[in-house]
């Protein structure tokens, strides 16, 4: 039995499914926060219970998205440990900041602002969501910057079989980076968009009596989706014309073939249900267009879909280099036992089943119980009711 396609499936599985939550995460917290400041500047009631509802909603997926991020880091040192011996002093430098400085202070952040919901001045707690919204995109910042360095190894060089960094500074200015960092910010906000405008659409199907609200939601929702596409296509673009300098084959290889024609499909589909979405709002038609409805509530698995492929695109198109004309993915995997590896795959498989299904349980439940009464108390932590 060969370990690498295993080890290398095994990765891919984790990547993916870390991946979706990361772009929930990314969309629905922007859009929070967006949320919290229109309601501390304008004081609206239906804004804090807006706040409150996505809030909880974006709590959830956050939560249970630390596991797969976990086991991700992990992987590194346990299956591919050819690569931290070969890179780790330029690879892991970025990693390193993602998980001491990005991670553990998104997480303090929100931990404030959740328990301080209701207990603190509305400005502090208006910058704590800001400053969860910042470190979560400093962390997929550097976790891009780790991933471009795979892709084109810029800035460093080879002494004694190993990759020494000669500038960091570089690592910023990769090719790599410059428009796959926007294009995976569009991804992220068109995810949380869709995510809105969907949940918003199902409950006008289901003849709810929180117009204002959902009326309100599927507003935020609708202009973030467009926004966000209109980055995913066009950052998109951008990273064709850059790949030329550092993978100048890649476009043609068969393997990204298929997902790369599907993630452009999907991407001009995004596209049209966003301007389908602005007419519905500017036609003032939100409580009557059920059929758009239907195909809001369809549409929020579109950017997921569409974000795995991307990722297919980007990964397929190095091999058979993990670290792009210096490792190759075979030279990288540890001496580890086939069967050790597949059993590790089967567990790893099954706990990330277990979480995605626990995920859109309780996601679901929230979202349909719908948002809290007009007289809640506003006191209450955002995680109550859960």
């Amino acid at each position: 039995m060969n370990a690498l396609p295993i080890a290398r499936l095994q990765f891919a599985t984790t990547t993916s499914f870390h991946f979706l939550f990361v772009l929930l995460t990314l969309g629905l917290v922007t859009l929070v926060a967006v949320m919290q400041t229109r309601w501390t500047v304008g004081g609206k009631p239906e804004l804090l219970r807006m706040t409150r509802f996505w809030g909880r909603l974006y709590v959830i997926n956050y939560a249970l998205g630390i596991v797969t991020g976990i086991v991700m880091e992990f992987q590194f040192g346990l299956t591919w440990t050819g690569l931290s011996a070969f890179a780790g002093d330029v690879f892991g430098a970025p990693l390193a900041i993602e998980t001491l400085v990005a991670f553990f202070l998104e997480s303090t952040f929100l931990g404030l602002w959740i328990f301080g919901f209701g207990r603190m001045n509305k400005w502090l707690h208006l910058t704590l969501i800001w400053l969860v919204t910042l470190t979560a995109y400093a962390s997929a910042l550097f976790i891009m910057l780790a991933n471009s360095f795979l892709q084109n190894p810029v800035g460093s060089h080879v002494e004694n079989g190993t990759l020494h960094l000669d500038d960091f500074g570089a690592l910023f200015a990769n090719p790599a980076l410059v428009a796959s960092l926007p294009h995976v910010v569009g991804a992220a906000i068109v995810t949380g968009g869709f995510f809105v405008v969907g949940v918003s659409a199902w409950h006008f199907l289901k003849r709810t009596t929180e117009i204002e609200f959902f009326r309100r939601s599927m507003r935020v929702g609708v202009v973030a989706a467009l926004v966000g596409s209109i980055f995913v296509v066009n950052q998109g673009f951008a990273q064709f014309g850059e790949l030329k300098m550092y993978q100048p084959d890649k476009l043609g290889m068969g393997a990204v073939g298929a997902p790369l024609g599907a993630m452009i499909g999907l991407g001009f589909l995004m596209f049209l249900c966003a301007i389908l979405g602005t007419v519905l709002l500017i036609r003032n038609w939100v409580t009557r267009a059920r059929l758009l409805h239907y195909l809001m509530v369809a549409a929020i698995p579109l950017p997921f879909v569409a974000a795995i492929l991307g990722w297919l695109v980007r990964e397929l198109g190095r091999q058979p280099w993990l670290v792009w004309g210096k490792l190759r993915t075979a030279d990288a995997i540890a001496d580890v036992p086939a069967g050790q590896i597949l059993f590790s795959f089967i567990a790893f498989s099954l706990l990330f089943a277990a979480l995605a299904v626990a995920d859109w349980v309780l996601m679901a439940r929230v979202a349909k119980r719908g948002p809290d009464p007009v007289e809640a108390p506003a006191e209450l932590p955002v995680l109550s009711g859960v």
